[in-house]
């Protein structure tokens, strides 16, 4: 069941708020682990299935769904390479970064989100986070827009959003929303 059911008529400011505040309380709720759990298996079979040559991750912030943690000693095995995101604010730009599995990693990038110093790569899979998702594929991020541009620079990579299913909202396109290629939450897999 959506956190949120009002999202229509909401800006997208007020709906990112509320929507970081509702994942927050459920993510702390006696149900979140178990569907943080269920996220991480559901997430893990998706990867089996794809095969990435090199995945792009990223370190989580504000009660996102936190990869590093649920695969721990066996993240290494979910693709022969490993990349974080590393976000520049000026100007703002987005690349990958090899990573070599170590928690937590060396530095932090210009918007202070733990990232690598790792040689620069291009993933073929990437893990996107998502504030809020639509059915269509669209997803609602913190408003940087470096997902979205990073996106549609690189239009042959599987984007693969990640979040819970609470998460899910109506959501109009904007011109530079880029759509995912698969959403997962911990109960389903959506291939828009």
């Amino acid at each position: 069941m959506p956190w949120i059911t009002e999202s229509g008529s909401l800006d997208r400011a007020t709906l990112r708020q509320q929507l970081l505040e509702a994942r927050e309380r459920f993510v702390a709720s006696p149900a979140g682990p178990a569907a943080h759990q269920a996220l991480g298996w559901r997430l893990r079979e998706l990867l089996a299935a794809l095969e990435p040559q090199v995945l792009g991750l990223y370190w989580p912030v504000r009660s996102e769904f936190n990869a590093p943690a649920a695969w721990g000693d066996d993240m290494p095995a979910l693709a022969p390479g490993l990349a974080l995101p590393f976000a520049r604010r000026s100007p703002p730009t987005m690349v990958y970064r090899r990573w070599d599995g170590r928690s937590p990693p060396a530095l932090a990038d210009d918007c202070g989100i733990p990232s690598t110093a790792g040689a620069e790569v291009v993933p073929d899979v990437v893990l996107v986070p998502c504030v809020g998702y639509s059915r269509e594929g669209y997803r609602l991020g913190y408003g940087g827009g470096y997902f979205d541009r990073w996106l549609a620079a690189h239009p042959g990579v599987t984007a693969v959003g990640v979040t819970f299913a609470g998460s899910e909202i109506a959501l109009a396109p904007q011109a530079h929303d880029h759509p995912l290629t698969i959403v997962v939450t911990e109960n389903e897999v959506l291939a828009p």
